[in-house]
């Protein structure tokens, strides 16, 4: 294909990638689903599994092959900026305002799932190799499969404790906190296992583990006090803080893209690292970085739903679904439950938090590109996985309405009037 038609393809692609996921994305918002499951379906919609079935292969026609490079660079281009976001926005007196409920609960949900999903990769091979026959051994596979069973979406967990009303309650600030510890968690996890799945990079999987550790102690120690002091004293600086964010984010993906993983980590790794005054985000850098974010993510999506085909699931394939579904939620609800009744808040609140904690949506995709550009999960995987992750998202809304109708019918109005909110750790 010409340069000049393949540039009116490619933006042909974009227009089109934009538009429909804004529309779903709104439709969801109606229902009571967060936008990025709008955006989640949009990137189903327009790849192999609904629109690649019409008469003629329309997905082919609007994505031909020599376009998808262009769409994967863009689209990883809006993962490092969305992962820099949320480094940025990590509220480090949130999760110490959490207290012991938070860790508590962050250790439970995340070790309880960990331990099964690894667990299950172990006890039942035979239905995992019926999908995935050679990629389904070895430590680096285990310690994906506790990731993979393990993340909560922090940034959807946020955007529906906003939208819910959580937003400063006890159980929103509990999940949000928690949701952060064991964000934290499984990017190092998972940082581990590619590091010794040997797809990282000519070199021993220990040497790779210590070059990423000098490189973000090198972020934090030497980078970080350089930029502050840079930002106070020079009012230039102070002006062009946005292209600063943005050289940092792009160029600590490229070292650890370099130093063989994945660019997102590097993302992640400046947001933590660039400056904030009074130890609050700059808006001068978040609102346009968060715009960005939100503007180029419908190409991930997209492109992962170029990679999702569940036409191509069969019997086993939704046999280990279901087992990989049952894992995932219920060691998820049911230790977010009990951790966070151990702590001291109610039974409405804890089935809050479990509800909270149980959504995976975008971080959890970020996870499984990550794995499936690794090498370490083959497509037929991946589209078990992404099920996964969309119907827990899903499950979301309808859980926190059980409760809310539960509580509603369990309180007179003369209880809800004399309520006293319990909060964590005994605090009122």
């Amino acid at each position: 294909m010409a340069t000049e038609a393949l540039v009116t393809v490619a933006i042909g692609a974009v227009a089109v990638i934009v538009v429909v996921s804004r529309i779903l994305g709104a439709a969801a918002r109606k229902v009571g689903q967060p936008a990025v499951i709008g955006h989640i379906l949009a990137g189903i919609a327009l790849g192999p599994t609904l629109l690649g079935r019409l008469p003629g292969n329309p997905t082919g026609h609007l994505f031909p092959h020599e376009v998808l490079p262009f769409l994967t660079v863009l689209s990883q281009i809006a993962i490092v900026i969305f992962m820099f976001v949320v480094g940025y926005e990590t509220d480090w007196r949130q999760l110490r305002q959490g207290g012991r409920a938070a860790a508590t609960v962050a250790l439970c949900a995340a070790l309880v799932p960990a331990g099964m999903g690894a667990g299950a990769a172990g006890l039942f091979h035979g239905a995992f190799t019926a999908v995935q026959p050679h990629q389904s051994d070895g430590r680096a596979f285990w310690m994906f499969m506790a990731v993979a069973t393990s993340v909560t979406a922090l940034p959807v967990l946020a955007a529906i404790v906003r939208e819910r009303g959580y937003a400063g309650s006890p159980p929103g600030t509990v999940a949000t906190a928690a949701a952060g510890i064991m964000d934290v968690a499984a990017w190092l996890v998972l940082a581990a296992a590619l590091a010794g799945a040997g797809h990282a990079a000519a070199r021993p999987w220990p040497t790779t583990l210590l070059l990423i550790a000098l490189f973000a102690a090198a972020l934090v120690l030497v980078v970080r006090p350089v930029l502050t002091r840079w930002l106070e004293r020079s009012r230039a600086a102070q002006s062009s803080q946005l292209t600063i964010a943005l050289g940092l984010a792009l160029s600590s993906a490229w070292v650890t893209a370099e130093l063989g993983l994945h660019p997102v980590f590097g993302g992640l790794l400046a947001g933590l690292t660039m400056p904030r005054p009074g130890g609050v985000p700059d808006a001068d850098v978040l609102r346009p970085m968060e715009q960005t974010a939100e503007l180029l993510l419908p190409l991930f999506f997209v492109t992962t739903g170029l990679s999702f085909n569940v036409g191509s699931l069969d019997g086993d394939g939704g046999v280990l679904l279901a087992l990989i579904l049952t894992v995932a939620v219920l060691g998820k609800l049911l230790p977010g439950y009990a951790a966070a009744r151990f702590s001291g808040m109610d039974t409405h609140q804890s089935a809050v938090v479990a509800a909270l904690v149980n959504t995976r949506g975008l971080t959890e995709l970020i996870v499984l590109n990550v794995a499936l550009d690794a090498g370490l999960i083959g497509q037929e995987l991946f589209t078990v996985l992404v099920l996964m992750a969309l119907i827990t998202t899903l499950m979301t809304g309808p859980l926190l309405s059980l409760t809310e109708r539960g509580r509603n019918r369990r309180n007179t109005p003369q209880d809800a009037e004399n309520a006293v909110p319990v909060m964590p750790d005994g605090q009122r």
